[in-house]
């Protein structure tokens, strides 16, 4: 198993910090227990800069420090976040965003976030809640289709615009030169 870089280990601690802070600030939704947040944005983008290990981890690491500060670890959904950011650091795999950011780029990120969303609260999380915890399915899927919407909606628009901004504050490889 490959080790984790310094800068790996250090953008799980960043990310997941900001998952955490960014996930206090929600906005409710009619579906209870299900809120608007832009931590899944943060995650997509370090997932898509750092890769799957560090997506899942931040998603894993951020969940569950949001939950154990508010109404204890729900696990379904934990996981399911670890699922999301693992599956867009899957996609969008050597993407190279320090290459340059270009549109097939942005629409290969933003293919790979609705993916994982639709399959974290759209599979993942609604059933790991009935095997853990024997919630009710129109409850679940009605959770699940109300945060993936809400997680495709703000990660396309926030995550894009923070991938953007990212490449754009990137020096590119020989884009640099030596004056006389």
């Amino acid at each position: 198993m490959k080790k984790l870089s310094v800068k790996s280990v250090v953008a799980i601690g960043i990310g997941a910090a900001l998952f955490f802070v960014l996930g206090k600030v929600s906005i409710p939704t009619p579906v209870p227990n299900t809120v608007i947040s832009l931590q899944y944005a943060v995650e997509a983008v370090f997932a898509t800069l750092f890769g799957p290990i560090v997506g899942m981890l931040i998603g894993f690491i951020g969940h569950t420090l949001l939950d154990a500060t508010s109404y204890g670890p729900w696990w379904s959904w934990i996981i399911a976040s670890a699922f999301a950011g693992l599956i867009i650091g899957i996609v969008t795999m050597k993407m190279e965003v320090n290459e340059g950011l270009d549109t097939k780029k942005i629409i290969r990120f933003n293919v790979a976030q609705v993916i994982a969303h639709l399959l974290a609260w759209g599979l993942v999380a609604p059933c790991l809640d009935i095997l853990i915890y024997k919630e009710p399915l129109e409850k679940l899927f009605a959770q699940g289709l109300m945060a993936g919407i809400a997680n495709i909606v703000t990660t396309g628009i926030v995550g894009t615009l923070l991938l953007v901004a990212y490449a754009k504050t990137v020096v590119r490889r020989g884009s640099l030169n030596k004056e006389d």
